[in-house]
């Protein structure tokens, strides 16, 4: 993952369009979330926590990890100017391998396409899940018109599908919850919601 890049963004990532992507992905996050008030949370590649502190009150416990420091800074920073208790940040990046934290559920959003190996984030994250528990992802539909050497060009279901039953996802339930115009490295776009329990 090239961190500079995100490092270098930190400070101004959650603009206006950002925030309103976050909004969408929220949303439909919220109703995955039900009957979770006892669950742990662990938001991967949280980025500055625009999704997960916005699902705090949803969980027991929420930990945002971001392999980008100054991400993480300003994650931190919401977290106490919002007086969020029960969140936590932390710095790391399980490409490099599982740090020992475990958690009930898992959510990724718009990250998978930043990471060259899918399948070894997709097998680090099933290792962090709790028996039982839920991975989560959110991310671009395949979109042919996307053509960058450091993303994917988003994910085919049968693909994705696949990937998570390889690693030992079982009941693996992915679909299209929204269609936006210039979300996708200013293309339009769609993005699923994927549902794996371990």
């Amino acid at each position: 993952m090239e961190n500079n890049v995100f490092e270098q963004m930190a400070k101004r990532y959650d603009t206006a369009e950002r925030m309103e992507l976050a909004n969408i992905i929220v949303k439909e996050v919220r109703t995955e979330l039900q009957n979770s008030q006892s669950k742990s949370l662990l938001d991967y590649g949280s980025g500055t926590g625009l999704i997960g502190l916005a699902l705090s009150d949803l969980v027991n416990s929420i930990l945002l990890v971001d392999s980008s420091e100054q991400m993480v800074e300003v994650a931190k920073a919401k977290i106490s100017q919002r007086g969020i208790a029960n969140a936590e940040v932390m710095h790391s990046d399980f490409t490099q391998g599982t740090p020992q934290h475990k958690a009930d559920i898992v959510l990724m959003s718009l990250v998978l396409l930043h990471i060259p190996d899918t399948t070894k984030i997709l097998q680090e994250l099933f290792n962090s899940l709790n028996d039982g528990g839920k991975l989560i992802i959110i991310d671009f539909d395949k979109n042919d018109k996307i053509n960058h050497p450091k993303v994917h060009n988003g994910f085919s279901h049968e693909e994705l599908k696949e990937r998570l039953a390889e690693v030992g996802f079982k009941s693996i339930e992915i679909r299209t919850f929204h269609h936006g115009n210039h979300i996708f490295m200013n293309q339009d776009a769609s993005m699923f919601i994927s549902s794996s329990v371990k």
